[in-house]
C-alpha cells in the first residue's frame, strides 16, 4: 500500500492511497465465504459455492464492493498511522480507481490535529490580586451561622426585608383567566431574596397577615414564559427571624470551639484558605492565557461549529432546569445576544486551542498517566457532577468516555507543571505558594503525591474547559471536551 498526504489546510488533510489487489486478497476471500453462505445455487451446499460461481451467478462487483467496504477501516487506519495523522472528525472517503485484479485506489479528506510550534513557556510570570480577608467578610460568614440557628416568631406587623412570610400565589392572563400551573399555597418565602417572581417583593413589603396586593410580571417557564401576567400574593402569616446572641455559648452550640474569638479564628482561616485557592485559579488562567497569546493554534472551524452548537444546547438545558428563559438570562446580565454569542464563541475558541496546546506540551514532556492518577480524576469528576462514584465510573467505561479521562489528566499535568515552573505574585509583589498548596487551601509540606494533587486538580478542569462558567453564568462543567475519532 502507498499513502500520500496533501495539505489542504493547517487542520485538514487529503491521503490519496493505493492498494496493490494482492493486499485485497484476504477481504476478497472473506466476501466470497460470506457471500456463499447467503446464496442457494443448485448443485452447490450452502457455504461451498465456488468464486468463479458466484461472479457469474451474483456478480463480479457485488464481491468487490463488498471486500472494499470491509478493507476500506484498516487501510484508513494505516495511512493514518504512515502519515503521523491524528483525525478530529469522520472523515469524507471516495472510491477514485478501481482496476480490477490490480489496482485499488481511494482518497479520504479529514480534519486532523494541526501542527503546533510551541511558544516559550519557561519561567512564565504572573500576578494575581492580594490574599485579603476583611472584617466584613468574617462577619458575614458569622452571620449566616447565627441565622442557621435563629428561630422564627410570629409577629402582627407588615412584612419587612428578612421576614418569612406564608403566602397564597395566583397568575391570571390580562384578561383574568386563571393560568394552569399558575396556583401556590402555603408557601413560605423570605422577603427580599428575590427567589420568586420579579416584582413579589416590593409587593409583599408593607403587607401584614389578611392583606394582599396584585401586580404585573413575566412567568420564566411555561407556555406564557416571557409575556406579562397579573400575579395576586396574599399574606396568612410573617414570621420574624430571632437571631441567636453571639457570645461563647452560640459558638459551643454551633461549632467545636469554646469562645467566640476562636470561631471567628476559624471563619477567618477557612476564608483565607478559599482565598488561597481562588489565587491558585487565578494563576491557571493567567498562565493558560499567555501560553494562547504566544502561540498559533488553527482551528478546524466544523470543530468550534459542533462545540458551539453542543455549549448553547448545555445552555439552554440548566436554564430550562432553573425556569428562566434566554431573555430573562440576557436581561440580568445585561447583555445583548449578539455580545453574548460572540463571548461563548471565544470561550470556546480558547478551550479548544487551550486542549490543542496542553495535548502538545504534554506530548514533548512525554507525560503519562497513572492508574492512580485517573481513578483519583473520575472520583472528583464523578463528585463534581454530583454522581454516584461507581456509576459514573462505569458509564464512562460502557460509553468509552475513558479516553477523554486521560486527556483531561494529561493536560491538567501539563498545565501544572508550567504553573510550577512560573513565578506568581500577588498585586503587593508578594511570592505566591502554590508547591506546597494543599487541596483544602491550607499550606504545608505534603507528600510528593499530595502536592503534585493539590496542583493537578484544579489545573486539568481549567486546561478541559477554559470556557467554564462563572457561578452567576448558565454553563457549567462542561464535559467540553474535543471529541475525537
Amino acid at each position: 500500500m502507498k499513502s500520500a498526504v496533501e495539505t489542504l489546510s493547517p487542520t485538514r488533510a487529503k491521503i490519496t492511497v493505493e492498494v496493490p489487489f494482492e493486499e485485497l486478497k484476504p477481504s476478497l476471500d472473506a466476501a466470497y465465504q460470506s457471500i456463499a453462505k447467503q446464496v442457494n445455487i443448485p448443485g452447490f451446499r450452502k457455504g461451498k459455492v465456488p468464486p468463479p460461481v458466484i461472479d457469474r451467478q451474483v456478480g463480479r462487483g457485488a464481491v468487490l464492493d463488498q471486500a472494499i467496504n470491509d478493507a476500506l477501516p484498516q487501510l484508513y487506519v494505516q495511512a493514518l498511522q504512515e502519515n503521523d495523522l491524528q483525525p478530529l472528525a469522520q472523515p469524507e472517503i471516495d472510491v477514485t480507481r478501481l482496476e480490477d485484479n490490480t489496482l485499488f485506489e481511494f482518497t479520504a479528506e479529514v480534519d486532523v490535529r494541526p501542527s503546533i510550534e510551541l511558544p516559550s513557556y519557561e519561567g512564565l510570570s504572573v500576578q494575581v490580586d492580594d490574599l485579603a480577608v476583611s472584617d466584613e467578610d468574617v462577619q458575614e460568614q458569622v452571620e449566616a451561622l447565627r441565622e442557621r440557628f435563629a428561630t422564627l416568631k410570629d409577629v402582627e406587623r407588615a412584612a419587612a426585608d428578612g421576614d418569612l412570610v406564608t403566602i397564597d400565589l395566583e397568575a391570571t392572563t390580562p384578561d383574568g383567566e386563571a393560568i394552569e400551573g399558575g396556583q401556590v399555597s402555603d408557601y413560605s418565602y423570605k422577603v427580599g431574596s428575590g427567589d420568586m417572581l420579579e416584582g413579589i417583593d416590593d409587593a409583599l413589603r408593607g403587607l401584614s397577615a389578611g392583606e394582599e396586593s396584585t401586580f404585573t410580571s413575566q412567568l420564566v417557564g411555561g407556555d406564557l414564559a416571557g409575556q406579562d401576567v397579573s400575579v395576586t400574593v396574599k399574606v396568612s402569616a410573617v414570621k420574624e427571624q430571632e437571631l441567636p446572641e453571639l457570645d461563647d455559648d452560640f459558638a459551643q452550640t454551633a461549632s467545636e470551639f469554646d469562645t467566640v474569638e476562636e470561631l471567628r479564628a476559624d471563619v477567618t482561616t477557612r476564608l483565607e484558605r478559599g482565598k488561597r485557592l481562588e489565587q491558585a485559579a487565578a494563576a491557571r488562567d493567567a498562565v493558560l492565557e499567555q501560553l494562547l497569546d504566544g502561540a498559533e493554534v488553527p482551528l478546524p472551524e466544523s470543530l468550534v461549529t459542533e462545540e458551539l452548537a453542543a455549549r448553547r444546547q448545555e445552555i439552554e438545558q440548566q436554564l430550562a432546569y432553573a425556569g428562566m428563559t434566554m431573555e430573562a438570562y440576557l436581561d440580568s446580565e445585561e447583555q445583548t445576544i449578539d455580545e453574548f454569542e460572540a463571548e461563548l464563541e471565544k470561550r470556546v475558541r480558547d478551550a479548544v486551542a487551550s486542549q490543542f496546546l496542553l495535548d502538545e506540551i504534554a506530548k514533548s514532556q512525554e507525560i503519562g498517566v497513572e492508574q492512580e492518577e485517573l481513578q483519583a480524576h473520575l472520583m472528583r469528576r464523578a463528585q463534581q457532577s454530583g454522581q454516584n462514584p461507581e456509576e459514573f465510573i462505569k458509564h464512562m467505561l460502557e460509553h468509552n468516555h475513558v479516553p477523554e479521562m486521560v486527556s483531561e489528566v494529561v493536560r491538567g499535568k501539563a498545565l501544572a507543571s508550567i504553573v510550577e515552573s512560573a513565578t506568581v505574585t500577588d498585586e503587593s509583589g508578594n511570592p505566591v505558594d502554590l508547591k506546597n498548596l494543599r487541596p483544602d487551601g491550607s499550606l504545608g509540606e505534603p507528600a510528593a503525591e499530595e502536592a503534585e494533587d493539590a496542583v493537578e486538580a484544579p489545573a486539568d478542569e481549567a486546561a478541559t474547559d477554559t470556557a467554564t462558567e462563572s457561578s452567576e453564568e448558565p454553563a457549567a462543567d462542561a464535559e467540553g471536551d474535543t471529541k475525537e475519532s
